[in-house]
């Protein structure tokens, strides 16, 4: 079985810091611990995402990405900051979402800003949020200002310490070794 790690950005634009943030945690956590990581963002959802009031209103392609994320081992989910909290459209469609789908699961949380005032968005709306779900939220999440980033690539060396910390958080739910299956053979 193919283990997973699958990151979601809680904006619509591409490119953006956001969605770069969640990649390169997804794609170090894939390179470290040889799983497959995969990113959506809300742009994945559209159009449908808006006018959805539960799961079966999205069109095919976004109940697929939602069953995707759900069946991660793992999840980085991120999400611009907007008036010191998550964007409205990233929170309706974890409204969408059923209150059990979550629990026990891994999740790195990520958020981006423009300064230091938003970095409480972490402790203050991400983890509530994901508490509320009975998610494993990991202890470190990663909060990026404008200035950690360089071409639009996370660059701070702060900021790639804290990345290699939070992945590594993930060794214990990936460096699980599967148990094999004994078959009894006759009676």
């Amino acid at each position: 079985m193919t283990r997973t790690i699958i990151g979601l950005s809680g904006n619509l634009d591409r490119p953006s810091k956001t969605r770069t943030l969640v990649q390169t945690v997804v794609a170090t956590a894939a390179s470290e611990f040889q799983v497959t990581g995969t990113v959506y963002d809300l742009a994945d959802f559209s159009p449908s995402l808006g006018a959805a009031r539960r799961v079966s209103d999205l069109d095919a392609s976004a109940r697929t990405a939602l069953e995707v994320i759900l069946s991660a081992d793992a999840l980085v989910v991120g999400s611009p900051v907007y008036k010191g909290s998550y964007t409205g459209l990233f929170k309706h469609l974890i409204d969408l979402i059923d209150p059990l789908a979550l629990a026990g699961k891994p999740v790195l949380l990520t958020a981006t800003g423009g300064g230091d005032r938003h970095a409480l968005v972490m402790e203050h709306q991400l983890r509530p949020l994901f508490g509320f779900f009975e998610a494993q939220t990991l202890p470190t999440g990663l909060y990026a200002a404008d200035r950690d980033f360089t071409e639009g690539q996370p660059s701070s060396p702060a900021l790639l310490d804290r990345l290699g910390r939070a992945v590594g958080q993930l060794a214990p739910i990936f460096d699980r070794r599967a148990i094999p299956e004994v078959y009894l053979v006759g009676a």
